[in-house]
């Protein structure tokens, strides 16, 4: 059984429809220092790896855990925010929008994405921690337990969701920490 720990990165600096790629705020740095204190405790003598998503935010959570760890930060693209299909300043609505949806009748490119970070989860041969986002986190919630929601949970700013690979399929072991907010 391979173990997989999702973490989505912490408040980032700027909102969802302001900027291409922020970093965190000084609250997600805050964040991010106490996620990866927590992690410590849990990694073990396992022989974990580090993931990211290209993302600076994604990134910028990793580095604590990364510093107190001794472990590198391989940068995953799979594990990227969802392709928005929209100018920076329709973000928003598409958003809120998609978060509404279904996924059976998405595009083609938005099952790509799902697929792609599907497959590099399914693909993994040692205990991983993947830093990502919010959708990232909820497309994989629903492929792990098959339900067709895009919004499956509200994962909160740092928060660890727990899966699993059983016989090469993944398995949600545990939800993280869950709050209805806004997404930035």
């Amino acid at each position: 059984m391979t173990r997989i720990l999702l973490v989505r990165h912490g408040e980032a600096a700027a909102e969802w429809g302001q900027h291409e790629d922020p970093g965190l705020s000084e609250r997600g740095r805050q964040q991010a220092s106490d996620t990866a204190q927590a992690l410590l405790l849990r990694l073990g003598a396992d022989d974990w790896q580090i993931l990211s998503s290209p993302k600076a935010r994604a990134l910028e959570t990793a580095a604590p855990l990364a510093a107190a760890s001794g472990l590198s930060v391989a940068i995953e693209p799979a594990y990227r925010e969802v392709p928005v299909p929209v100018a920076m300043e329709q973000r928003k609505p598409w958003l809120r929008q998609f978060m509404q949806q279904q996924w059976p009748g998405q595009p083609a490119a938005l099952w790509q994405w799902r697929q792609g970070l599907v497959d590099a989860l399914e693909g993994l041969a040692r205990p991983t921690l993947v830093f990502t986002h919010f959708l990232v986190i909820n497309a994989a919630v629903a492929e792990a337990e098959g339900r067709d929601e895009v919004l499956c949970f509200w994962p909160d700013n740092a928060s660890v969701t727990e899966f699993c690979l059983q016989a090469g399929r993944l398995q949600l072991v545990s939800l993280g920490r869950s709050l209805q907010t806004v997404v930035n």
